[in-house]
């Protein structure tokens, strides 16, 4: 063993804050430690804390970071610092990895490995502090991590210390969550740190590109990356450092930069240690490093001076047409682009090229979004339930989970049989959560290795965990052969995480393998914690008799023994549909399907699964203007196998519906959206049929009912009625305010009918008439009010025209029929707007003032029109002459 690298801690400048960080805590119990990147808040600090230099108490000293790279590299720089072996004094735990003995006294894990440990134990026996490290980045495990550790502080042990560390963060924010209602939040401590100059250089793309879309981002915009870095080598010395969205697009890019002179690296969460290894150590050779977000903080890169930043983050969204949680590319936030600059400078003065323009930078998100605003909640749903609050209301979270995501989250938890209605955890539940996996894919490893065994469900679902490679294929079973005989990087991650897998499932926390569950009853509180009494109760498993196990009512169903479902096809189809089963879908011929869940699917050409007469799509996309999902994994399904792992979709009963014109009556029975049988209804409950006709005249309009002139003119006075007047005249001019009281004037005809043609027959201007309001007598007004017709000087009544939505009545009259007609008519106070016709009956002047026309547009209209009708009188002043109907020769009889 080495002795301990003191000059190296020594140059830490985070050292410089270390008393007053150990004062907070000593005080406070918690505290924020702000402190640059490179300061040694990762790896100095918890060796302080933990009593391992400096010379204070020895503690057990927990570090949780956001992902498995980062705890590996924290652990193994603080073992350095020591001169020791990672496993002695420091260790590491990540999934399916963990380095550390009985001697170890600071342990690095993700955020995860330490939410399944509050779990399994609530007050985390043995651990004195614990360090949310970069907890900026907002990641849905670190909050709830943040959320329970403050829970158990608050009502188990209140010595139990906690620092939330990081670069850059909301410091005030996090004084608030964790002081936890004390006046002023926790202290926060601010360590100066030492940062060197970095050059901006602005590098958009010559041409304008695609945005990204889901995980699609445009080729050109790869090409210009590449081309980005190529320039930064020939510019700048020193290693690159280049950030992308994702690993598909790392080896995009690392596909164009053949030929340069340097070594190409590309590190992400999964790529393989001995690689994660060889990019964190120092190099006698240049090199380009090719890197996802993992690079952007916790981790120092040796020897880059440059850093390449594509301006693309990859985010948690929910992905609907998935029914999972999915990852979109979307912009980066400026916050990330000033820690991945930072990476330029940790050792020396640096530059960052930005692809992008400046102009562009100013309407970049400040920040990234948190995790709990946008991300698929149902693990968090299902942890909050285990941990006893199945709303999350009493959790201190830095945001609240949205209500709708938390009522989604809460139905997919209790279709696959991990809550109650009520939210509370089953114990079904409860072993589902300590699976590490989304409660679908932990419902299809449970319940799939019933019929198909455990190493085989563990095989698949260690797939859907994380797709295959596009090169192997549609056909989730040829994909699964493939992974078992490949030896590339998927499949040898993919044979670790099936293998953790299958022990998993071979553990008893949770139901048996053939479960046949009893009535629900309450499970065993944990010891020590007074919160017990909102544990949840059990519930029964969703039914899957086709599968071996329990019935979704609770009742007992015939058991499958592990390993009878045969075949990868079957095999294959069962435990995908077990995890989606919203998504199997039924042919509708030449390679298209229909989804339980409404949405239409697809499969490419020369696809083996076009010819499936059920499939179970376990992954699948949408373009934002393609009606169909492209089908990218499935696998063939039958029938049988389909109504067992939807068995919560099924449902029979009539449907009465508007379909194509009519309204359309059969006896259905149906998982989800796909009809398994169909037969004609004869005497549909008349209920039905009448909310069929509303939604027919809701879809195709009320001119499916009689409308006569008379009718329209009816609607169009009491339209102007509603609209001037208000009151008891009623609003008629908008089809759904006129079938929202379909009760008041529909009826009893609308009861009556029973297909299209009946609508046909109901007069709408009598009906109509049943609105006019009665009670109060105004209905007797309505001629005086809205008169159908006026009379005008010459004694014609002439018809008024209310259609005019916003306007005012119109009244069409020939001109001589308004001499000596000095003011313009009113109908209901509102003057009415005068179209004056010639002899001919054409328009010739439009005026909602006949003393002003008279004195003024008048003469014009007569200098125009005399000499075409000289049979018709145009005196010199109309304000006083005889009106008239008649030519002059009439008028002389």
């Amino acid at each position: 063993m080495t002795a301990i690298r003191q000059a190296e801690l020594d140059a830490l400048p985070v050292r410089e804050a270390l008393p007053e960080l150990v004062s907070a805590l000593d005080g406070h119990g918690a505290a924020v430690l702000c402190a640059p990147p490179g300061t040694g808040k990762t790896t100095l600090v918890p060796l302080v804390l933990a009593g391992l230099v400096g010379g204070g108490p020895r503690r057990r000293v927990v570090v949780a970071e956001p992902r498995r790279i980062a705890a590996r590299a924290a652990a193994r720089r603080m073992a350095w610092l020591l001169g020791e072996q990672v496993g002695g004094s420091v260790g590491f735990t990540v999934r399916g990895e963990r380095v550390a003995g009985p001697g170890t006294v600071v342990e690095v894990v993700t955020t995860g490995v330490l939410l399944q440990r509050l779990q399994r134990d609530q007050e985390l026996s043995g651990v004195d502090v614990v360090i949310l490290d970069e907890c900026h980045e907002r990641h849905l495990d670190a909050d709830t991590v943040a959320a329970f550790l403050l829970d158990v502080r608050e009502t188990l042990r209140p010595e139990l210390r906690l620092v939330a560390a990081s670069a850059t963060t909301d410091a005030a924010g996090w004084a608030r969550v964790l002081g936890h209602g004390r006046p002023g939040g926790a202290p926060v401590v601010t360590a100066a740190g030492v940062s060197y100059p970095v050059e901006t250089v602005w590098a958009p793309p010559a041409r304008p590109v695609r945005p990204p879309h889901g995980m699609r981002v445009d080729p050109a915009q790869l090409t210009h990356v590449a081309s980005v870095v190529r320039r930064a080598l020939a510019e700048r010395s020193g290693d690159v450092l280049c950030f992308l969205p994702g690993v598909g697009e790392l080896a995009r890019v690392a596909g164009q930069l053949g030929g340069v002179d340097a070594e190409v690296l590309q590190i992400h969460g999964r790529a393989p240690t001995a690689v994660q290894d060889a990019a964190l150590a120092p190099s006698a050779y240049r090199r380009v490093i090719l890197a996802t977000a993992v690079a952007e903080s916790s981790l120092t890169v040796p020897g880059v001076r440059v850093v390449v930043d594509s301006g693309l983050a990859r985010e948690p969204r929910v992905d609907h047409a998935r029914g999972l949680g999915a990852l979109a590319t979307v912009r980066a936030s400026r916050a990330a682009g000033r820690q991945r600059a930072g990476r330029a400078g940790r050792e020396a003065p640096g530059a960052v090229y930005r692809c992008w323009s400046q102009a562009e930078d100013g309407r970049l998100p400040a920040f990234p979004s948190p995790e709990i605003r946008i991300a698929d909640l149902a693990q968090f749903a299902l942890q909050a339930a285990c941990w006893g609050d199945p709303d999350a209301a009493g959790l201190a979270l830095p945001d609240p989970p949205p209500a709708g995501a938390m009522a989604a989250a809460r139905e997919v938890l209790v279709a696959v049989g991990a809550v109650t209605p009520d939210g509370r955890a089953t114990p079904r539940g409860v072993g589902m959560s300590r699976l590490g996996l989304h409660p679908r894919l932990a419902r299809a490893l449970l319940d799939g290795a019933a019929a198909v065994g455990p190493r085989r469900a563990a095989e698949l679902v260690a797939l859907l965990s994380e797709e295959p490679p596009r090169e192997y294929g549609d056909d989730l079973a040829a994909a699964w052969r493939r992974a078992r005989a490949g030896g590339d990087a998927y499949a040898t991650r993919w044979r670790a995480e099936a293998t953790r897998l299958r022990r998993s499932a071979a553990t008893p926390a949770g139901p048996s393998p053939t479960p046949t569950l009893p009535e629900p009853e309450a499970a065993a509180p944990p010891p020590g914690r007074e919160a017990a009494s909102r544990r949840a109760v059990g519930a029964p498993a969703p039914d899957l008799r086709a599968c071996g196990a329990g019935g979704a009512d609770g009742s007992a169903a015939p058991a499958t023994a592990a390993g009878a479902v045969s075949g990868d096809d079957a095999a294959a189809g069962l435990v995908a549909a077990l995890a989606f089963p919203e998504r199997v879908a039924k042919t509708k011929g030449e390679g298209a399907f229909l989804m339980a869940s409404g949405t239409a699917a697809e499969l490419g050409d020369g696809s083996r699964l076009r010819s499936a007469p059920w499939l179970a799509v376990a992954v699948a996309d949408r373009g934002p203007h393609s009606a169909s999902a492209r089908v990218r994994l499935g696998a063939v399904l039958d029938e049988d196998t389909a109504r067992a792992a939807a068995a919560h979709l099924l449902a029979s009963g009539d449907e009465v519906r508007w379909e194509d014109g009519d309204v359309a009556a059969r006896a259905t029975h149906r998982l989800g959206a796909i009809a398994l049988a169909v037969r004609p209804l004869k005497n549909p409950d008349p209920a039905l049929v009448r909310a069929a006709l509303l939604e027919g005249l809701r879809s195709d309009g009320l001119g499916l009912l009689r409308w006569t002139p008379d009718a329209r003119a009816l609607r169009a006075r009491l339209g102007f009625l509603h609209r001037t007047l208000g009151g008891a005249w009623p609003d008629v001019a908008d089809d759904g305010a006129l079938l929202a009281r379909a009760d008041d004037w529909l009826e009893p005809e609308l009861s009556r009918a029973r297909r299209r043609a009946d609508l046909a027959r109901i007069d709408a201007g009598q009906a109509l008439n049943r609105l006019l309001p009665w009670a109060t007598g105004e209905a007797a007004r309505l001629d005086e009010l809205a008169p159908e017709r006026i009379e005008v000087p010459s004694g014609s009544r002439i018809r008024l025209d209310y259609s005019a939505e916003h306007g005012q009545p119109v009244l069409a009259v020939k001109l001589q029929e308004l001499f000596g007609l000095a003011e313009t008519p009113r109908v209901a106070g509102v003057p009415v707007l005068v179209h004056l016709l010639s002899p001919a009956g054409r328009p010739a002047a439009v005026t909602a003032d006949l003393a002003s026309f008279w004195q003024g547009g008048y003469l014009a209209v007569r200098a125009e029109l005399r000499g075409r009708y000289p049979k018709h009188p145009w005196p010199q002043d109309p304000a006083t002459a005889e009106p008239t109907r008649h030519t002059n020769a009439r008028l002389r009889r």
